[in-house]
């Protein structure tokens, strides 16, 4: 089984700054774009960031300035840094990667998982 472990959320005034940090654990073999979407009230899902194995990063334009994505292969975790946080981005976020459990000759395949979530307030 793998799991994704979210932290670092919080509430924040606006204009401040926090960094969510999700690390992943079980049977892993190997990870491939770990990425972060978030859900506000009453809005779908969306994606905030992402970043493939080799450092390649995508970012929302509503966040691009304002959020780092980045991560650290060595010890599977991936992050957040938000700066310059405004009240919408209040949301529950979610942490998302592409993981394969065992080598293709094995039968593995790559699947996605996510984390439990974590909120994100900003108030004004």
């Amino acid at each position: 089984q793998v799991q994704l472990a979210e932290s670092g959320g919080g509430l924040v005034l606006a204009g401040g700054s926090l960094r969510l940090s999700c690390a992943a654990s079980g049977r892993i073999f190997s990870i491939y774009t770990m990425a972060w979407f978030r859900q506000g009230p009453g809005k779908q899902r969306e994606l905030v960031a992402s970043i493939t194995n080799g450092g390649i990063t995508n970012y929302a334009d509503s966040v691009k300035g304002r959020f780092t994505i980045s991560r650290d292969n060595t010890q599977n975790t991936v992050y957040l840094q938000m700066t310059s946080l405004k009240p919408e981005d209040t949301a529950v976020y979610y942490c998302n990667a592409g993981i394969r459990d065992r080598p293709s000759s094995s039968g593995g395949s790559v699947n996605p998982y996510w984390g439990q979530g974590t909120q994100v307030t900003v108030s004004s």
